[in-house]
Parts: structure tokens; sequence; C-alpha cells
């Protein structure tokens, strides 16, 4: 009695049964990527490097989302050279509303406080454009351009809102191991408990955290209706990329 013709056939090789999960290398993603790292990672460290900061460039809410940001989009410039899948929706969401918060609070915020110091000139006005213009500018540059529309989630808000929840916890507990008084003690005069007391800087702590969750959602709304723009180059150059040399016959 012979065998059923099906055991006679070479099973199928792991190469032939899996799907590659890495795609074609995109180039243009990669250099707008590592613009935004680049970017990311030179203010800080400009703002390091530059005498006369006070408090220290390290505690600054903008300092630290610019760090994070340059994380995230080293880790995807990796990804779209290897032709391999995006980062997640939720870490781009993330991203991209910390870049919002530190591009909007200055340019509409704090620019305009009464006891912001005169504007910088030489590197600190270097380390202010980067920090506060060009890394946000290049994040949503990002966003518009090179993901697909209708990925984020309302329910990645509360993700989102955990950094900015941190950094409050971070801040306080510095100022409360800090002697009163202290020039270096609190970054933002918002937040100062020498000044307002610990009822008024978590009301206005709170005021902030409904910004930040009203400005998520127009973000995730923003997302629903914006154009694929990302959707359409892939398109364009599917058709004037030439056909693979196997595709005629």
């Amino acid at each position: 009695m012979t065998a059923p013709r099906t055991a006679l056939l070479p099973r199928p090789r792991a190469a032939e049964v899996l799907r590659d999960p890495t795609g074609p290398r995109r180039p243009w993603a990669t250099a707008l990527r590592t613009l935004a790292c680049g970017a990311a990672m030179a203010g800080p460290c400009i703002a390091l490097a530059t005498t006369g900061y006070t408090p220290p460039p390290v505690i600054h809410f903008t300092v630290l989302a610019n760090l994070l940001v340059a994380v995230a989009f080293g880790w995807s410039a990796v990804r779209s050279w290897r032709g391999a899948p995006p980062l997640p929706p939720y870490l781009r969401g993330g991203v991209l509303l910390l870049a919002a918060i530190t591009g909007l609070i200055h340019h509409l915020v704090l620019v305009n406080y009464a006891e912001t110091p005169a504007r910088a000139t030489g590197w600190p006005l270097a380390a202010t454009v980067l920090l506060h213009t060009v890394t946000p500018s290049t994040v949503a540059a990002d966003w518009l351009l090179l993901t697909a529309p209708r990925a984020l989630r309302l329910a990645h808000i509360p993700l989102w809102l955990t950094a900015p929840a941190a950094y409050l916890g971070l801040i306080l507990a510095r100022g409360a191991l800090l002697s009163p008084g202290s020039p270096t003690r609190y970054p933002y005069p918002l937040l100062d408990v020498d000044t307002y007391g610990y009822a008024a800087t978590l009301t206005q702590a709170l005021a902030l955290g409904l910004l930040f969750t009203a400005l998520a959602t127009l973000i995730t709304a923003a997302d629903h209706i914006r154009p694929n723009v990302a959707g359409w180059i892939q398109h364009r150059r599917n058709r004037i990329s030439p056909p693979a040399a196997g595709g005629l016959k």
C-alpha cells in the first residue's frame, strides 16, 4: 500500500510559510526622522553646555520632552531604513502630544509671561529655537506627511498624559527636597509652590492637565479628518516605479 500523495510532497520551508516582516527601505522617512532626532538631541546638548540657565536645563519639561522625542525618532529612523513597520500609534501620538505641548506652551504662554527672562541671543537662542520650534515642527511634519490617518484613538490619551503627570510629581518632589526660597527650586513660575502654595499650584496643574487633555483630543480628531498624504505619496511612488524583474514573463 503506497503512502498518500500529500505525504510525498516536500515540507515547505519556513521562509515560504512566514511572510517577511520587512519591506522596502524608506529613505525620505529616514531622512526626516533623523533630522527630528538630531534637532531634539542638539537642543538639550546646547542648553546643557550653555551657562547661565536657572534652574538647570535638565529639569525643564522642554528638555526632557526633547530627549524622549530624540529616542523615539532615532528608533523610528532605524526602522524606516530597515523597512520595518512604523512605531505603534499610541507611541507616535504620545510623542506628538509632548512636542505640541512644548511648542504651544512656549509660544503662547511663556514668551508672554511677565517673569520670563529677556530674549536670548547666540547659543541660548539657538537652543531655544531648536527646543521649542524646530523639534515640534519636524514631529508635526512626520505626523502629517509620513503616517497614515485615523490611527490615533481616544483610548490612547490616558497613556499620553502619564508623562506630564510624572513630570509634575518629579518637580514637586524635587522642590520639597530643596531649601525654601532657592532660585532653582521650581523650573516654571506657574508651578511655584513658594509663590502660590500647594493648593493653588495643584489647581493650576489640574487646569494644565485639562488643557493637555483637550489638546490630545483635538490631535486625535484632526488625525481622523486629515488627508492621507502618506498613502498618496506611496501610491505615486508605486506608479512611477518600474516593474520587478520577475513580474514579466
